[in-house]
């Protein structure tokens, strides 16, 4: 590449290729985004054309604001704690104006494939059949747009109607369930959500939650303040220590689980990715939703349950996660099987040194600083500030983070990219100072100015 800064493409404008466009102009590198949609937010974006969005109309983010802005850009003050789809749209399409990333954005272009040149670099296959060629690729396309659905299948056959919950938007769309029978699956936040919606007593006639493992549910407030404002990590505080202390005050201010009609969790408190929400444990309290164990099989209009009980059902919602794919890459290439997808920071494949992925992880308590981090770590690496260490380091790496993150949660496909975020950036900081060391003593790898 000599000694000109490496030109960047970046698969798209959403949470993630935002705060990579961003953090690469900063630093006067070149960055082209290829968006396949006709504007920014992706998830965020309700009814994005691009069909890709799983939010729901009555969708509000379960992070605080106070843990959701930007470093440099913070949530308005006039938002209320937890913002709406709608508002934390807006607060990216500001985003946008305010650091004039749209002129780094080619709206309605969808990278139909990337490939890999002899000795680097990349050529992207564009719709329309445009091609582009770059020195690094940043992969930001996410991983909460292509549904998971249960595998292997429930066995039986099934009457009624089934969707997952990508496809729901409200009690009348795409299916009209008021005075329906329904079952959600899953007890993640858009399964309570879901769940806590339908069933209210003027839309279902009756609804029910299932789940296979059971889940601790956390309320959004905690002394009159959002809970991850109180409940929040310190890196050098041993983890299994603030565990201990959280469980404590859940207990306190929550109760059993099974008090509430839930089957008992088959894990300890935050040993699974965190449910937030406040109004679920109301709906069954109140018993407007009834919790139900995993289903055994389907049974015509019937559901049969693992505890032996059966239930009239009209329509079943799959709130059961989604697939990490990568649509524009062959699959032999780079591909997550089981939703694995080892990534050293969380970033990089070893071996292959010019391409980066942004947002792949499953954060606590939210994306949105975390994506933010790794942008400002990628534009200190493609500005040659940066040096990664050799393959085998990084190997060795991935291996000890691993067992640091995930040691503490059950194994699923749920938690293979479960992070900390404090825990996470804590680490970050610690290697990017190593590897500034390593670029200044000319040792390392760099992709930048200087690389031969």
């Amino acid at each position: 590449m000599g000694t000109s800064a490496p030109s960047t493409c970046v698969i798209g404008a959403g949470l993630s290729g935002l705060v990579a466009t961003k953090a690469l102009r900063e630093r006067g590198l070149p960055v082209e985004t290829f968006e396949m949609s006709d504007r920014v937010g992706g998830n965020w974006a309700f009814k994005n054309p691009n069909r890709r969005s799983s939010a729901y109309r009555s969708l509000h983010i379960d992070t605080s604001k106070e843990r959701l802005g930007f470093s440099d850009f913070p949530m308005p003050e006039d938002y209320p704690d937890f913002p709406s789809h709608e508002q934390v749209h807006a607060y990216f399409e500001s985003y946008v104006d305010r650091f004039r990333l749209a002129e780094s954005i080619r709206f309605r272009t969808e990278v139909r494939h990337a490939r890999r040149l002899e000795g680097g670099g990349w050529e992207l296959e564009l719709s329309g059949g445009d091609r582009r060629r770059c020195d690094a690729l940043i992969v930001a396309n996410g991983h909460h747009w292509d549904p998971r659905w249960p595998e292997p299948a429930f066995p039986g056959e099934f009457a009624g109607r089934q969707i997952h919950s990508h496809e729901y938007i409200d009690p009348t769309e795409p299916i009209d369930m008021r005075g329906k029978r329904i079952l959600v699956v899953g007890i993640g936040n858009s399964a309570v959500d879901i769940a806590s919606e339908l069933s209210r007593r003027d839309l279902a006639e009756k609804a029910f939650i299932s789940t296979r493992r059971g889940a601790y549910v956390i309320p959004k407030y905690v002394f009159g303040r959002p809970v991850d404002t109180i409940m929040r990590t310190m890196p050098r505080v041993p983890l299994g220590l603030q565990k201990s202390l959280a469980r404590g005050l859940m207990r306190i201010t929550v109760g059993r689980m099974e008090n509430y009609g839930l089957p008992t969790p088959d894990h300890k408190l935050l040993e699974a990715h965190p449910t937030v929400s406040s109004e679920l444990l109301v709906r069954l309290g109140s018993g407007d939703l009834a919790a139900k164990p995993d289903i055994r099989r389907l049974d015509g209009t019937e559901v049969e349950f693992t505890d032996g009980s059966r239930e009239r059902v009209d329509v079943i919602i799959y709130a059961t996660g989604y697939k990490i794919t990568f649509p524009f890459f062959d699959e032999e290439f780079i591909s997550a099987p089981d939703n694995r997808l080892p990534l050293f920071k969380r970033m990089i494949k070893p071996g292959v040194d010019d391409l980066i992925m942004i947002g792949f992880a499953q954060a606590i308590p939210t994306l949105f600083p975390f994506c933010e981090r790794q942008a400002r770590w990628a534009a200190a690496y493609l500005a040659g500030d940066y040096a990664l260490p050799d393959t085998a380091s990084m190997e060795a790496i991935i291996r000890a983070d691993e067992k640091r993150d995930l040691k503490h949660f059950v194994k699923s496909k749920r938690h293979t990219m479960q992070v900390d975020t404090a825990v996470y950036e804590w680490g970050l900081d610690a290697e990017e100072s190593a590897g500034r060391a390593r670029a200044a003593a000319g040792t390392g790898r760099r992709l930048a100015p200087g690389n031969d």
